[in-house]
């Protein structure tokens, strides 16, 4: 059973409402709106439903369907923003639909009504005794058959409370329990048995406005026993409940053979009952199985069959259960829904996760793992600095998320449908850099394409742009990123016209700023406009308590790039990794797991301290000497690579963390120094 939640209890959410609970094939966690004198939170009430202003608080991967009935776009929006993508979100013209639908059906039911009372003039004509009860259980019909099979005359019987006149009636327990009661045995107080079938009665609002019993003589039904086996019998007994239904009703004979079927049914298939009765089961059916024969061969029912039916070849959803009388089948019925509408609303929705796909800020701040109260903290400034047009700083080490919290907070800020934009300030040399982030006209220098290239600045118009490793800036481009952020306008390389630009700008780095002020490296002024929000995002090894809820995270990536199935981690293995301090953060993280399935048996599922590489030398082995070397029993590529390590570790500290000085001295390009030092985890 699906579970559902509906946000808005309007009219729209009313009906939904409505409808949901009588079809009974699904879940309501809750409703809410934030108007609570709404009427569909009064219905829920009075059903024993979960109800709430605010829709957030219901949110969880257990929602299978979140129904918007408030029609506002607003919230539409956010509610696509915030679910889960497995969860599917109905908009409120669904709503519109539904409430309007429900109107039709009430003015039916009034129409049923008029029409119920000119039927009062043939119960009496009924052969079956009949007895109709209101909700406090007092008699209000009562016809001939009843009265001669009960033997108590109908002035003493319309009006009274039924247990005054028939104790043992279990009517009262039927408009309790709302539950119908088939073909029961009843003893009597003139000592007759009978057979009766009681259910309540429900009127358009959903309530309980009394309940009926139809009954035979047993005597009688002894003598007709052929007579009520027989379809036929059924037929005549249920018919009136049947064509009265809203929903799309079949019913076949033990041969297959069609025997009834309501307008509800010809209205969804559009096929009419001299195409349907005597024919074989399969004749509405346009692409699929039929499910009565399944259910005449197997004797079991059915539910949540897909089919294609009649000639629109319309797409409904069936469920068929047998019918069995002593222990004989004798057919099978089977209810319709249509399910086109939401098929179509489903492929709709897809498409649109396809097109947040292609969205460059691919993450939010569910994305985000951390509970700890470090994390929590930087999570919480993220947030708030998402909702202000401000710069905002990011700070720490290298492989702690910093680029992962620039997509969040663009996905969570106002300009989330715009470009997202991503720039490693240290990849790109000096005049390359320049160019890629303000553009160029055309002329400005040998290569440049005719009519000039926009630059990453305009291309970011209305987003937001990421400027990672910001303390990599020449002081050049320095200058002219403080003109942007100053001015909000950039000139062209080669340029004289400025051009206005409205850019965020979320800029990243794991060096200190401060420091550099100190030695001249970094511009004071510039310093003040990028610190406007500072959040510190902190190291792995202070907040050593979200390794566990990380690495799960983790795993679940790995299986999906490696085809694995791992399932977590041993309690073993999570202490271990808690011992160490990670200086390459998360990234060093994902490292060490990913090495460690990799080496796991196809059948191993959990992993254990035995598959985690040497957490103390990951990525540093580094060679004293090359007689040390060999009574380490190392590789020569190991012993290279270490060797290789040591130098760059050197050279960096040298220069005092600057890589672009480091990557000229070593005679290396930026690029390839960065590939190193992630491959030797160097920071």
């Amino acid at each position: 059973m699906q579970t559902v939640l509906v946000v808005g209890a309007g009219k729209g959410g009313s009906a939904i409402l409505k409808m949901l609970t009588h079809s009974g094939m699904f879940d309501l966690l809750a409703v809410v709106d934030i108007n609570q004198a709404a009427p569909g939170l009064g219905l829920a009430k009075d059903m024993g439903i979960t109800v709430g202003q605010d829709w957030k608080d219901f949110l969880s991967e257990k929602i299978d369907i979140i129904i918007e009935a408030t029609g506002s776009d607003e919230v539409f929006r956010e509610i696509r923003e915030a679910k889960n993508p497995k969860t599917v979100l109905v908009p409120g013209t669904v709503a519109h639909i539904t409430a309007t639908l429900v109107e039709e059906k009430e003015q039916l039911i009034a129409k049923m009504k008029y029409e119920s009372h000119k039927r009062d003039l043939i119960f009496n004509l009924l052969h079956d005794g009949l007895m109709v009860v209101d909700q406090h259980g007092k008699v209000i019909i009562y016809n001939k058959s009843a009265e001669k099979i009960v033997g108590i005359k109908k002035a003493h019987m319309l009006g009274e409370h039924i247990l005054e006149n028939v104790p043992t009636s279990r009517l009262q327990d039927v408009i309790h329990t709302q539950k119908v009661e088939k073909n029961k045995e009843m003893l009597l107080e003139n000592g007759k048995k009978i057979i009766t079938t009681r259910s309540p009665l429900i009127d358009e609002d959903g309530k309980v406005i009394g309940a009926f019993a139809v009954f035979k003589d047993i005597t009688e039904v002894m003598n007709l026993a052929e007579e009520v086996t027989n379809l036929k019998g059924i037929q005549t007994m249920l018919e009136a409940i049947i064509q009265s239904s809203d929903e799309a009703i079949s019913v076949v004979d033990e041969f297959g053979r069609g025997l009834m079927i309501n307008p509800a049914y010809s209205r969804l298939t559009g096929l009419e009952e001299q195409q349907i009765i005597g024919k074989p089961a399969t004749a509405d059916i346009y692409e699929g199985d039929s499910m009565h024969m399944k259910v005449l061969e197997t004797r079991r029912a059915v539910r949540g069959v897909n089919l294609k039916v009649g000639p629109s070849k319309k797409e409904v959803i069936v469920n068929v259960a047998p019918i069995i009388v002593d222990g004989k089948l004798k057919g099978s019925v089977g209810v319709i829904h249509d399910v086109s509408e939401i098929q179509t609303l489903t492929t709709e929705l897809d498409r649109a996760r396809q097109i947040i796909r292609t969205l460059e800020a691919k993450y939010s701040f569910e994305d985000i793992i951390g509970s700890s109260e470090e994390m929590s903290l930087a999570i919480e400034q993220a947030k708030l600095g998402a909702k202000t047009p401000a710069t905002v700083l990011l700070r720490g080490e290298s492989g702690t998320g910093k680029e992962l919290f620039a997509h969040a907070i663009h996905n969570a800020s106002s300009r989330k449908y715009n470009k997202f934009i991503r720039v490693n300030c240290a990849a790109l040399s000096e005049s390359l850099l320049e160019s890629e982030l303000f553009g160029y006209e055309e002329g400005a220098f040998s290569g440049a394409k005719r009519g000039g290239k926009k630059g990453l600045f305009e291309e970011a118009n209305n987003g937001s742009i990421f400027l990672d490793e910001i303390g990599e800036l020449s002081a050049n481009t320095q200058a002219k990123l403080l003109r942007v952020l100053q001015e909000n306008e950039i000139i062209r390389v080669g340029g004289t016209k400025s051009v206005s630009i409205n850019v965020r700008v979320i800029a990243a780095t794991n060096v200190n700023l401060e420091k550099g002020i100190a030695d001249g490296s970094f511009r004071e002024d510039l310093y003040y406009r990028l610190n406007r929000m500072p959040i510190h995002i902190p190291p792995l090894r202070k907040r050593k308590e979200d390794i566990e809820a990380l690495s799960e995270h983790l795993i679940r990536k790995i299986n999906q790039d490696y085809g694995r199935n791992v399932e977590g981690l041993t309690p073993r293995a999570i202490n271990h990794l808690a011992a160490y301090d990670w200086p390459g953060n998360v990234r060093e993280l994902e490292n060490v797991l990913g090495r460690a399935i990799i080496f796991m048996k196809f059948n191993e599922v959990f992993i254990d301290t035995d598959h985690i590489p040497d957490l103390a030398t990951s990525g540093e082995k580094v060679v004293q000497d090359s007689t040390e070397a060999v009574a380490s029993d190392y590789t020569l590529a190991e012993m290279l690579e270490g060797y290789e390590a040591k130098i760059i570790q050197k050279t960096l500290k040298k220069n005092k963390g600057n890589k672009t000085k480091t990557a000229k001295e070593l005679g290396v390009s930026i690029r390839n120094l960065y590939y190193k030092m992630e491959k030797f985890m160097i920071e």
